[in-house]
């Protein structure tokens, strides 16, 4: 179990949350991530770690409100217990000096970016950031990201903040004017397909971070599983981060709609029950 000690709204759907848990907080590294379940029934979720503090014995955790299982979580008040916290899971980031990294982060994506540039900040490198959200009020985590990058570009679909644009055109920006030694991307599947086939023209290394859907996280199940280069690959175990231009991102966007039928009648007999609750 684990109580949460903080609560805090990002935006009007994304929560962060601070949750007790000593001997993960002492164990994780940048990149790894936690499995939670809301409940003795529920769904097992994985969430990437965005912070770690060891001598409170706390992590932090990013949510966005979509399905009936990250709802639930973010309904949870300050004292509540989550029922399970598993981790750290997966692979840390492999990070060293390499030069110049250029980072990019859509939507919910710069939560599990910013322990990534943080680590790549004390590691030597220069970090040129890139964060991008529909519009402003979806944007996150500027003010955290800004504190440890050398340079940082917001990029919004529509305008309202930044620089009128998608992820890929900042990053044109940036490869277009300067050496790039490595690239990072995570957020939406769809995001992270069109940002690595536009490094792979300028070939630059990109690592990319997957989201795909889990169960145990701890390589049994194989429902995470994603071909790279080939090669059958377990998210949960041999990830979450990978070649990016090796990755099949057309299959991990088959599975990840697998079970959209399903997660939007859950959805809406949450909220129906929900308002019947009040």
């Amino acid at each position: 179990m684990g109580k949460i000690v903080r609560k805090e709204y990002l935006s009007q759907n994304i929560v962060e949350l601070e949750i007790e848990s000593p001997l993960i907080a002492k164990a994780a590294r940048a990149g790894h991530f936690v499995i939670v379940r809301i409940g003795e029934k529920g769904e097992r979720i994985p969430l990437t770690i965005k912070d770690t503090n060891p001598n409170f014995g706390t992590i932090s955790l990013v949510v966005q409100r979509m399905g009936v299982s990250s709802s639930k979580l973010c309904d949870l008040k300050v004292r509540d217990e989550i029922t399970d916290l598993v981790g750290p899971l997966g692979e840390a980031s492999e990070v060293e000096k390499v030069g110049t990294i250029l980072a990019c982060g859509g939507g919910l994506g710069a939560a599990p970016l910013l322990p990534i540039i943080k680590a790549h900040k004390e590691a030597g490198n220069r970090v040129i950031v890139v964060l991008a959200s529909r519009n402003k009020d979806l944007l996150i985590l500027e003010k955290e990201t800004a504190a440890w990058a050398d340079e940082l570009i917001i990029m919004t679909d529509d305008g309202s903040y930044g620089h009128k644009g998608l992820v890929t055109q900042g990053m044109q920006e940036v490869l277009n004017r300067e050496k790039i030694d490595q690239a990072i991307v995570i957020g939406p599947a769809i995001m992270m397909k069109f940002a690595s086939s536009l490094t792979k023209e300028y070939e630059v290394p990109t690592i990319a971070s997957l989201n795909c859907i889990m169960v145990d996280g701890t390589g049994m199940c194989g429902a995470c599983r994603v071909t790279v280069g080939g090669r059958t690959r377990f998210t949960c175990i041999d990830g979450p981060e990978f070649d990016a231009h090796q990755v099949d991102f057309n299959e991990v966007l088959k599975r990840l709609g697998a079970y959209k039928g399903e997660e939007m009648k859950g959805n809406e007999q949450y909220k129906c029950a929900a308002k019947k609750g009040r």
